[in-house]
């Protein structure tokens, strides 16, 4: 072995340039390989982060177009096209709230209106919740404080902004006590949340919270609401717990076949779940179509190894006249494109890593903290690529090698 590796060094090196040519193919498969499953791994990451901003021990009970499922294509585009679902309201909400294994939850819709405060205009993204989102949500209130039930029974006109739209409105003057213009009605700041970010693409620091029934009756003039969330006081009995809820859900709102559902239970668990096995596709799909550039450089490198074979038979006639078997020059040529392989594929590795702390360096500048992730099962499935390409590509020009006549190789010209 070491012998075939000094004889494919001699040739890589009076064949620099056509090694190159052959390494290239490969550098740029397995760069793409490395680069994909790695930044895939710094999103998976960030969106897992992002998604825990709501916690981990939540169920969510959130409308759905009826018959069809909630990841669905059709009810994506059924909500896009403006069908709504009002069946859910704040009762259910309440009987929700009444489960045992339920710590606390809150009813929730958003809404959009022009946003006022002297001679500053701005789009405000409205986030009406009940009073329970204060003890549901991780983020606290900074300066003042929450609004209480008694205020979303009587739609108080109060608001808590979030750290972004409050900079936008008021600056670094104080905001507590001063009032903005929504919907052209007078609405009291009492509470500034503390600046938490996006997450999960929204941005919560440029939302206004006020109370559920404000919104629903002074803005919107709606009853339902689009999302309950639930706090779960033992995670073990979590599956448990969301059966249970679907079925009572059903029966608030009389459905009796499961495929008429008009909402949807998702806990924190199934969420992260669900979220993980769509990485994981997304990531073999790409990395699916990213390995046709190693094939194609698996290609290169076999023509090479036949015009090598061709460039070397009186070499290949001469070792068999002198004693070598067929599985000598069987290996020998094997073990170059081999190694023409693996020096792709470690220069591939190398620079695939530095595109993707690229990418991550380029990410975070636009505001987004994602962490840079190295796959150490990518760096495996790269291996494994390359022995694979080298072996099955190098392959049949080897064989060839090996079938040659030694008397027809030495008559080679």
């Amino acid at each position: 072995m070491f012998n075939n590796i000094k004889i494919a060094a001699k040739v890589f090196q009076t064949h620099r340039a056509r090694t190159m040519l052959s390494v290239l193919g490969i550098v740029i498969g397995i760069m793409s390989v490395i680069t994909i499953i790695n930044a895939g791994g710094s999103l998976k990451a960030f969106i897992m982060a992002q998604t825990e901003v709501f916690g981990s021990d939540y169920i969510e009970v959130e409308v759905k177009v009826p018959s069809t499922s909630q990841a669905s294509a059709e009810n994506a585009g059924g909500m896009a096209q403006g069908i709504e679902i009002t069946t859910l309201n704040m009762d259910d909400a309440k009987e929700i709230g009444d489960h045992p294994n339920i710590k606390d939850y809150y009813g929730g819709m958003l809404g959009q209106e022009i946003v006022t405060y002297q001679d500053i205009n701005k789009v405000g993204l409205l986030w009406g919740v009940s009073e329970g989102f204060f003890r549901v949500d991780k983020g606290q209130v900074e300066f003042g404080r929450a609004f209480t039930e008694d205020e979303d029974n009587s739609l108080a006109q109060v608001v808590v902004l979030g750290a972004q739209i409050k900079q936008d409105l008021f600056g670094d003057d104080d905001a507590l006590g001063k009032k903005i213009t929504i919907n052209k009605s007078k609405y009291r700041v009492i509470g500034v949340r503390e600046d938490i970010g996006a997450a999960a693409f929204i941005d919560f620091d440029d939302m206004i919270i006020l109370p559920i029934n404000t919104l629903q009756k002074r803005i919107s003039g709606v009853e339902h609401v689009s999302f309950i969330m639930a706090s779960v006081a033992d995670m073990s009995r979590v599956d448990q717990t969301t059966a249970e809820i679907t079925q009572l859900m059903r029966l608030q709102h009389e459905i009796t076949n499961p495929d008429k559902d008009d909402f949807a239970v998702i806990s924190s668990k199934e969420a992260m779940e669900m979220m993980d096995t769509i990485f994981n596709a997304l990531t073999i799909f790409l990395v699916a179509i990213t390995s046709i550039s190693l094939i194609v450089g698996g290609v290169g490198i076999m023509n090479i190894m036949y015009v090598s074979v061709l460039e070397r038979t009186y070499e290949i006639g001469l070792r068999k006249s002198v004693g070598a078997r067929s599985s000598d020059i069987l290996t020998q040529f094997l073990g170059e494109a081999i190694l023409v392989n693996l020096l792709g594929g470690v220069i591939g590795i190398i620079l695939g890593i530095i595109l993707t702390i690229i990418i991550v360096l380029i990410v975070t500048a636009q505001g987004y903290e994602i962490e840079f992730v190295i796959s150490l099962t990518g760096i495996f499935v790269a291996v494994i690529f390359m022995l694979i390409i080298g072996v099955a590509f190098g392959f049949f020009p080897a064989k060839r090698a090996a079938e040659l006549n030694p008397v027809d190789a030495l008559r080679y010209e």
